[in-house]
């Protein structure tokens, strides 16, 4: 026995590598994976294109702020009507209880004698008026009688009349006012995406930001210096022109220069100078989306208010305000013109001459004076 032990195999261990070769597939697997990923996400998006999107979300926010503005406009248009239907419908229900009372006293009179007359009858009527109208009874009333159940009816045919137009204003004011909410949440919506959007920015690339608005600002500020030494010298020739003409028409005169503008052109400037001096005593104060003054104020809150300090009445939106008064280059921009930008018209600045204007400019900064360069423009207006 022992012999035949000897010509037995030895058994050898093996070692399966198997658990190992599952584990490195699956990592290559799932590199491969995040690779796959990673190639297929959306880039993070540059300096230049967050900037993009912020002023573009910064640009949509105002057109919805004019929005909002415009249904805020409508709501306490509407608020006032529906409170005047409300005041009339009272009146005239006050006028409805005089005639009944009026009738009241004839029934009283009639029954007092003993007998339920046909006053009394009219009276508590489902109806009066077609009651009325029985030639029986008629020929039964006397003149004052048949005079005050006319008026019964006809107060009480407008105090129901009031009544249909007070629910009618109720009802626009209603939906005024959810159109209202709607503008307003609109507004918040491209707020907190443009705030979600820097929140996401990093120290260094904030500062590049801030490196490319200061770019963008200084390259709007040489533009309105060149428009402000072509403006310069366009006056200096006028005056030149001027003195040359009084030289000419009365030899030996005074030829001092003259200011060029007409009694029309002195008015405006008169105003102009209102407007600036109320815009000025602005600057300083924060941009508030819906805000009319007097501690904050919006683009057209802004332009509102500081034509109203020169006593004319601007409407509350850029929309409206671009249609008031006299279009105007923006070569022959005066200071005091209203200056609009963007293809909405959704911004709105007051110009101060030199290629500058007065603004309230965006959520986060404050009323300040700035090239009228910074933004695309869409037109100018003049308003009075």
């Amino acid at each position: 026995m022992p012999a035949l032990a000897s010509h037995r195999k030895p058994r050898s261990r093996t070692r399966t590598n198997t658990p190992t070769v599952g584990i490195t597939t699956a990592a290559i697997a799932g590199v491969s994976l995040l690779s796959a990923q990673n190639a297929t996400a959306d880039p993070k998006p540059s300096i230049e294109e967050v900037q993009k999107k912020v002023d573009d979300l910064y640009r949509q926010a105002g057109s919805s702020t004019q929005e909002y503005n415009k249904a805020k406009e409508s709501t306490e248009q509407q608020r006032r009507k529906a409170d005047r239907a409300l005041d009339e419908a009272a009146e005239r229900t006050e006028a409805l209880n005089e005639s009944r009372r009026a009738l009241g006293s004839y029934a009283a009179a009639q029954y007092r004698t003993g007998a339920v007359t046909p006053t009394a009858a009219l009276l508590f009527a489902d109806n009066p008026q077609s009651y009325a109208d029985q030639t029986q009874l008629m020929d039964r009333l006397t003149e004052q009688q048949r005079s005050a159940i006319a008026d019964y009816e006809t107060q009480r045919a407008e105090a129901a009349e009031q009544r249909a137009q007070a629910t009618e204003s109720l009802e626009k004011l209603t939906d005024s006012q959810d159109s209202l909410r709607a503008r307003k949440q609109a507004v918040q919506k491209k707020l907190a995406e443009a705030r979600e959007l820097l929140s996401q920015l990093t120290a260094e690339e904030r500062a590049r930001l801030a490196g490319l608005e200061r770019k963008k600002a200084e390259e709007a500020r040489r533009k309105a210096e060149a428009r402000a030494k072509a403006e310069a010298e366009a006056e200096a020739e006028r005056r030149l022109q001027e003195r040359e003409r009084q030289a000419q028409e009365q030899p030996g005169t005074d030829t001092a220069a003259g200011t060029g503008s007409g009694t029309a052109g002195g008015t405006y400037a008169a105003k102009a100078e209102k407007v600036l001096s109320f815009a000025r005593a602005q600057i300083g104060k924060p941009y508030v989306w819906g805000a009319t003054g007097p501690s904050s104020f919006d683009c057209s809150g802004l332009t509102q208010a500081a034509w109203r300090a020169a006593g004319v009445d601007l409407p509350r939106t850029t929309w409206d305000q671009v249609k008031t008064g006299q279009s105007v280059a923006t070569a022959d921009l005066l200071p005091g013109d209203l200056v609009f930008f963007y293809d909405d018209i959704s911004h709105v600045g007051i110009y101060v001459g030199d290629g500058k204007m007065i603004h309230a400019p965006k959520p986060g900064a404050n009323v300040r004076e700035e090239s009228i360069y910074y933004m695309p423009i869409h037109s100018g207006v003049r308003p009075a």
